[in-house]
C-alpha cells in the first residue's frame, strides 16, 4: 500500500512537470518533443496523420512487448502515459499564456520536463511508449537510460530537419539534450530510492 502511494505521488508530480512542460514552453513555438510524441507530429506535419491516433498506435507493440517480458515495467507504464495523457490535456490552456524568448522558453521547458521524466525513470515508470523501451534496453544493456533517450530523441529530430526542413527544429534538439542529461543525473544518483518495485 506504502509503495503503491509513493508511485502515485511520483507519476503525479512527473506528469504534472511534463504537462506544463510542454504546454508552458514548447508547443507554443510549435516545436517538437522527443519520443512517440515526437513521432506523431512528425507524421501529423508530413501526412497529415491524427498525432494522437498515432502515438497510440505506437505504444501498442511496444507496451505488448513490455508485457511479455516484463509485467512490472508494462503496469507501471500503462499507469505513467494514462496519468500524462491526462496532465498535458488538463495544462494545455497553459499553451499561449507564458511569453518568454524562444531560447528562454525551451531551456526552462525542457528543465521541467526532464525533472518529471527523470523522477518517474528513476522510479521504474515510464510516461511514454519510447521511455518505456528506453528502460527496457537500459536492463538488458547496462547503458544508462538517459543516454538511451538521448540518442532516440536526437534521431527523431535529425529525421524531422531531414523531412520538413524547418530550422527551427533545431531548438528541439536543445529541448530533448536537456532532458536527457537531466533524466541521467536523476537516475544516476545513488542516494535514496524514490520508489521501490
Amino acid at each position: 500500500m506504502v509503495n503503491m502511494l509513493k508511485k502515485i505521488a511520483v507519476i503525479g508530480f512527473g506528469s504534472t512537470m511534463i504537462g506544463i512542460g510542454i504546454n508552458g514552453f514548447i508547443l507554443p513555438f510549435h516545436l517538437i518533443n522527443g519520443g512517440f510524441f515526437g513521432i506523431s507530429l512528425l507524421l501529423n506535419y508530413m501526412w497529415g496523420l491524427k498525432a494522437g491516433i498515432t502515438f497510440i498506435f505506437l505504444n501498442i507493440p511496444v507496451y505488448l512487448f513490455a508485457y511479455k517480458n516484463n509485467p512490472v515495467y508494462f503496469y507501471n507504464g500503462l499507469m505513467g502515459a494514462i496519468i500524462c495523457g491526462i496532465m498535458m490535456e488538463m495544462w494545455m490552456p497553459l499553451n499561449g499564456t507564458i511569453h518568454m524568448p524562444i531560447m528562454s522558453s525551451i531551456i526552462l521547458g525542457g528543465i521541467i520536463i526532464g525533472l518529471g521524466v527523470g523522477v518517474m525513470l528513476r522510479s521504474h515508470i515510464s510516461p511514454g511508449g519510447m521511455d518505456l523501451l528506453a528502460l527496457l534496453l537500459a536492463k538488458w544493456s547496462k547503458i544508462n537510460v538517459g543516454v538511451i533517450l538521448f540518442a532516440a530523441d536526437a534521431i527523431i529530430i535529425t529525421l524531422g530537419l531531414l523531412f520538413l526542413q524547418e530550422a527551427r527544429l533545431l531548438y528541439s534538439l536543445v529541448i530533448v539534450s536537456i532532458v536527457g542529461l537531466l533524466a541521467s543525473i536523476i537516475t544516476s544518483f545513488k542516494g535514496i530510492q524514490i520508489f521501490v518495485d
